[in-house]
């Protein structure tokens, strides 16, 4: 089988590092994907051995390239075609964030009333 030509934001979909492969292409417009320090095009054609830096907004990751996927495949078949190399102190990092931080709710008894709550403080105060 003749390998064809695999675009970078292609692959990082398919590894499942983005959710979608414009949301891929997104993030190589923005420098986010480097190779060597340098930003890379979405249309960068991928090699086997290449280490690329990819950060989104609360991840870091550092990859290299073990095997080129060119469609999606579950996440225990993607994960063997890249090498994680993530430098420990990052990944450290990531373990103690709280999951409620990436929830977008707000912890218990933090913050603002809710509706409820306002509406018993209107009750007690008469208004």
């Amino acid at each position: 089988m003749e390998k064809e030509k695999l675009r970078i934001d292609k692959y990082l979909w398919s590894i499942r590092l983005f959710k979608t492969r414009s949301a891929a292409a997104l993030a190589c417009d923005k420098g986010r994907i480097k190779t060597n320090g340098d930003a890379v095009k979405a249309s960068r054609v991928v090699k086997l051995e290449d280490v690329y830096e990819v950060k989104t907004d609360d991840k870091r990751w550092v990859i290299k390239v073990t095997g080129l996927l060119g469609s999606r495949v579950a996440y225990s078949e993607a994960i063997k075609n890249y090498e994680d190399l993530t430098p420990p102190e990052e990944k450290e990092r990531i373990a103690y964030q709280a999951a409620s931080f990436h929830s977008g709710k707000r912890l218990s008894k933090i913050g603002r009333p809710t509706k409820k709550e306002r509406r018993d403080l209107d009750d007690y105060i008469g208004g």
